[in-house]
């Protein structure tokens, strides 16, 4: 591993949440493989780092590296194109109501530039089977339970094959035995593809469950966590 280059590197970075910095000096790298969980009370900065991963928000001091793309020199032109590295899964799903899951799925692969249309069904039902929602497609959002709408927002996260998924609360608004589909349905695309998992959770079951590298947000910093140091958290999240 240490011959790979990191998906993600931060190095002494601040994280912004609007002007204000909510966590200083993160240090952070993750690899192909690796499933990391970013954990910690509400308001301690975790989605500010998603934010400052996706490029939502900026990185003025510190070094960060994601997909190959610096983080302090990246042109705005380029956002996109970062973003095509990466699957973003949310909390609220973020699907559009108005079109069938299919049509959802194809707005973003013909938003980021797919044309051929034989090949964009092939990777809609591609991704469809991954998630196990192949007989789906022709369905509403609306007609959907809240965990299969969560199944097709990892389907269209996986659409251009990225090597890193980034998740912010995935299993939030889902009941306990609908989160742990979603978790097995996560692990195992981490596990068989070697896609790099980064999670945003306050739930401190899931990754008791599904093992991890744990980053605690606390006091305006976020550090990993040794195993041994996880028994002392559940005052903590």
């Amino acid at each position: 591993m240490e011959n790979k280059n990191p998906i993600i590197s931060f190095k002494d970075a601040d994280i912004l949440n609007g002007e204000a910095v909510v966590i200083y000096g993160l240090d952070m790298e993750v690899y192909e493989g690796d499933f990391v969980y970013i954990v910690g009370k509400v308001g301690t900065g975790k989605t500010s780092i998603i934010r400052t991963v996706i490029a939502e928000n900026p990185l003025e001091k510190g070094f960060g590296k994601v997909c190959g793309y610096d983080l302090s020199t990246l042109k705005e032109k380029d956002i996109p194109y970062l973003r095509r590295k990466m699957g973003v899964v949310f909390q609220d799903f973020q699907l559009l109501m108005d079109r069938s899951v299919n049509d959802n799925l194809e707005f973003v692969l013909k938003a980021t530039g797919w044309k051929d249309e034989a090949r964009i069904a092939d990777r809609i039902r591609s991704v469809l089977n991954a998630v196990g929602m192949e007989r789906k497609a022709h369905k509403m959002p609306h007609q959907l339970s809240g965990g299969e709408q969560q199944r097709i927002a990892i389907a269209r996260s996986l659409l251009n094959d990225p090597q890193v998924i980034i998740a912010d609360e995935p299993t939030g608004n889902l009941d306990n035995e609908t989160a742990d589909g979603i978790m097995k349905l996560l692990t195992g695309i981490n596990r068989e593809k070697g896609t790099a998992i980064v999670m945003v959770t306050h739930n401190r079951q899931i990754f008791e469950k599904y093992p991890g590298k744990v980053m605690l947000c606390k006091d305006e910093t976020c550090t990993l966590q040794d195993s041994g140091d996880l028994i002392d958290l559940e005052l903590t999240i």
